[in-house]
């Protein structure tokens, strides 16, 4: 008789990282147009950047009539943030006209500006529409998604990345259509596409939605200026960090469901990399336009 008894291993809670990543989106109220928001210890030496873009989000949101949503934000990466530490959001309230309400913010860590974001809320309309249809991609249903890629692949990662990969929650589940290892990368054209939904079901309002999809549009995008040059991740020769970061929102992401980035990266060029995506709901529907341009150094000894 076998009288060993098999441990089952251990896994992040993804499911319920969703639910706290709400909570660390819900930035507290200091005082008037002053928030105060917190960071995940995941691990990483440095404030993850779409955590900043939706807590700037939410922190300008919070000073807008809820009838007004946000069609368009414009961010720019000025310093790294330190998980270690809050991050103060300042609002300045540049205008509220009869149909759009401008918000500026500004993250301050350490009483240094970290990061700037501006955006626009609008009053609901009707109007011209028109739009690309969505590319051709096979469904998520029959995809491995990231989080059990990587948790198959962590012992043959170096470290820290094996931990992290190990030990990481992910509330936002991202399925990759061509599954690639980022420490073994192969030259290819900058072309990528990934399916995203939250972790576990929510319930959340229109501008909450916003914040929550902005926090999940910093997760690929980069990776995809990066696909010609077959540069590992780990190289010590290579630098990349996020420098700014635009939304176009053209509906209300539901992240209940499954959502397509069909990113590309049309140039590359002078230590930058510029990246795109288009994001349609899973019928097709076009949700929002994606545009960011990263650090991307390469410095051979």
């Amino acid at each position: 008789m076998n009288t060993t008894a098999a441990t089952a291993p251990s896994f992040p809670d993804h499911a319920g990282s969703t639910g706290r990543l709400l909570d660390l989106l819900d930035v507290e109220r200091i005082e008037d147009d002053l928030y105060r928001g917190q960071s995940t210890n995941a691990g990483w030496q440095r404030v993850y950047g779409g955590q900043v873009v939706a807590q700037a989000l939410m922190a300008a949101s919070k000073t807008v009539d809820p009838s007004r949503l946000c069609h368009s934000l414009h961010s720019y990466f000025i310093r790294p943030g330190d998980p270690a530490h809050p991050i103060v959001y300042r609002v300045e309230r540049d205008r509220d006209g009869a149909s759009f309400t401008t918000r500026r913010v500004v993250a301050i860590q350490k009483g240094r500006a970290i990061f700037n974001l501006a955006a626009s809320f609008q009053v609901e309309e009707a109007g011209l529409s028109h739009s690309f249809p969505m590319p051709a991609a096979p469904p998520p249903e029959g995809l491995q998604s990231d989080a059990e890629w990587a948790i198959e692949n962590a012992d043959s990662a170096p470290e820290p990345f094996r931990t992290i990969w190990k030990t990481r929650e992910r509330p936002i589940e991202f399925r990759a259509v061509s599954k690639l290892d980022p420490f073994n990368p192969v030259a290819q054209p900058p072309r990528a596409q990934h399916w995203c939904r939250a972790a576990a079901p929510v319930d959340v309002t229109p501008p909450v939605a916003r914040a929550l999809f902005a926090y999940a549009s910093d997760m690929t995008l980069l990776d995809t200026a990066l696909l010609p040059h077959a540069i590992a991740w780990n190289n010590p020769q290579l630098q990349v960090a996020s420098l700014d970061h635009a939304i176009w929102f053209n509906a209300t992401p539901d992240l209940n469901d499954w959502l397509l980035f069909d990113q590309d990266s049309p140039m590359a060029g002078g230590g930058r990399g510029l990246n795109r995506a288009l994001v349609y709901s899973r019928s097709g529907q076009p949700i929002a336009s994606v545009v960011q341009e990263g650090l991307m150094r390469h410095r051979p000894k």
